[in-house]
């Protein structure tokens, strides 16, 4: 059996404020960003992030920019896997004004500050937020965390 490794993709999306979109889950608890799994149909993280944004938001994200791979190891009842995060940089307010939730997957969204928003997502999203914001470039995290020998 050849392994696998789950993979998903994530954007930051801002708006002209510099607050970042967060999203409220209906399968889960805490509050996290828009994206979800990669489809094993040959989908590319960026390709899915856009798919994504898109189906839970309906925003069409047209520029992204890598700020973070995240690797998370399985723990006993939770999949590990890679997590590409994107940013997506500012919208504009007026798109932002017209997002169409999936409903059966997003209750509702908010625009919240930085800070706030790290409070508000699940601890390893908040984790992964705060460490690509913080380098404002590409970086390499495990679980979240800075990994010694990887700068």
């Amino acid at each position: 059996m050849v392994p696998t490794v789950p993979a998903s993709a994530g954007a930051l999306v801002f708006d002209g404020r510099g607050r970042l979109l967060v999203l409220k889950p209906t399968y889960k608890s805490g509050w996290t960003l828009p994206g979800g799994e990669i489809e094993d149909t040959g989908e590319s993280p960026w390709q899915a992030c856009r798919r994504e944004v898109r189906e839970e938001c309906g925003i069409e994200v047209v520029r992204g920019r890598l700020a973070c791979v995240d690797f998370r190891p399985a723990r006993p009842g939770r999949r590990g896997g890679v997590r590409f995060l994107f940013d997506c940089g500012p919208v504009d307010d007026v798109v932002l004004d017209g997002v169409v939730l999936q409903r059966d997957e997003i209750s509702e969204h908010r625009l919240v500050e930085v800070p706030r928003a790290l409070e508000m997502l699940r601890k390893p999203v908040a984790r992964r937020v705060g460490r690509a914001l913080a380098a404002g470039t590409f970086v390499y995290l495990e679980d979240g965390r800075a990994v010694d020998g990887v700068p």
